[in-house]
């Protein structure tokens, strides 16, 4: 084969290659596509996937506002419900880190208004996992601390209070605090009067929408339950945090280790590891990290891949009134992903 052939053929192979690439990228878009248009329940959000801070996909469908027809947008922002606890977490581990907070310490050292004998037994990092045992501020533990898991908003409701006392400052200050030094310029803790850009949310009961007309969020929830966001500033976030740009190594190795197992069906049906506010999930084709966020007719999903440094985040301002549908397309799509390429090594 002659010199030119060689170039001919090599140029042939480059282009083939290249044009494989373009056709797996779109056959991922169009797969992803299918799964939102042929939704049950219809989708209703806005879904994000980047990868090392660049998008690889985007789709926005549907309403912000049924009644005034106002259509959502890549910035409109959702209650993001209980994805709220990650960074609960995260807030107080900063203080950890400052030396104000220690995580094996009983939490009436920090919360000297409880009066309850078990203020004196359940720790800081009890309240963090979810194995503290509190159901109620007026009664009995259900289980001795540290040895069961049972998820609920109230311990987070208490890490936010942990914040405040050790910061000196409102858990709102604080949280915004970060927000605005990450550029995160969307996201803020919920307030009655502060309502920007946020979607209405809706319950959906046989794909008929039904505006949210309660409120989950309170004041005393915001640790929680109460931060608003945007697709586009939960990546930053992520981008930020599993980088190593807010916590130092040993924080965030404390986040994501496996301190005690919990099953949600999101994540299979086996016990997945938990850390603080965040699920380690290592039993698929490859480890992720994330939570799920429901209340107030919202859904949330923030998934993290570390081998390929990829996000996933799907936010939906509205819930199935029925439980076997909640987080439907995001379930699909995200199993869709851990069938794909794009979570090869990055």
């Amino acid at each position: 084969m002659n010199c030119i052939a060689k170039i001919s053929l090599l140029l042939v192979l480059i282009f083939a290659s290249c044009n494989s690439s373009a056709q797996k990228k779109e056959d991922y878009k169009k797969s992803i596509d299918s799964i939102i248009q042929n939704s049950n329940p219809k989708f209703n959000g806005v879904v994000l996937i980047s990868k090392n801070g660049k998008t690889l996909y985007s789709k926005v469908e549907g309403f912000s506002n049924f009644e005034t027809k106002k259509l959502l947008k890549m910035d409109t922002q959702f209650e993001i419900m209980s994805n709220s606890k990650l960074i609960a977490a995260v807030l107080l581990l900063l203080e950890v880190e400052k030396g104000k907070v220690d995580l094996n310490a009983p939490i009436k050292k920090y919360l000297p208004e409880l009066t309850q004998t078990w203020a004196d037994s359940v720790t800081v990092h009890q309240l963090l996992n979810h194995s503290h045992g509190i159901i109620d501020l007026q009664k009995p533990l259900a289980f001795k601390p540290g040895t069961d898991f049972k998820y609920g908003n109230l311990s987070f409701n208490l890490v936010a209070k942990i914040v405040e006392f050790s910061s000196k400052k409102s858990y709102t200050e604080v949280a915004e605090s970060l927000f605005k030094k990450l550029k995160m310029n969307h996201t803020f803790c919920y307030s009655k009067d502060k309502k920007q850009n946020l979607a209405t949310g809706y319950y959906n009961v046989k794909n008929q929408l039904e505006p949210d007309t309660s409120r989950q969020i309170t004041d005393e929830t915001l640790g929680a339950d109460g931060i608003i966001s945007t697709v586009s500033d939960l990546a930053i976030w992520n981008n930020n945090l599993h980088k190593g740009k807010i916590l130092k190594p040993e924080s965030y190795q404390l986040l994501i280790k496996n301190t005690i197992l919990s099953q949600h069906n999101f994540f299979g049906k086996e016990k997945q590891p938990y850390g603080y506010g965040i699920r380690i999930v290592e039993e698929e084709s490859v480890k992720y990290l994330g939570h799920t966020g429901l209340g107030d007719g919202f859904s949330s999903v923030n998934l993290y891949f570390p081998e390929s440094d990829i996000n996933l985040i799907v936010l939906e301002n509205q819930m199935p009134e029925d439980s076997n549908l909640f987080y439907a397309s995001e379930f699909k799509i995200k199993n869709f992903l851990l069938r794909s390429d794009l979570l090869s090594k990055k």
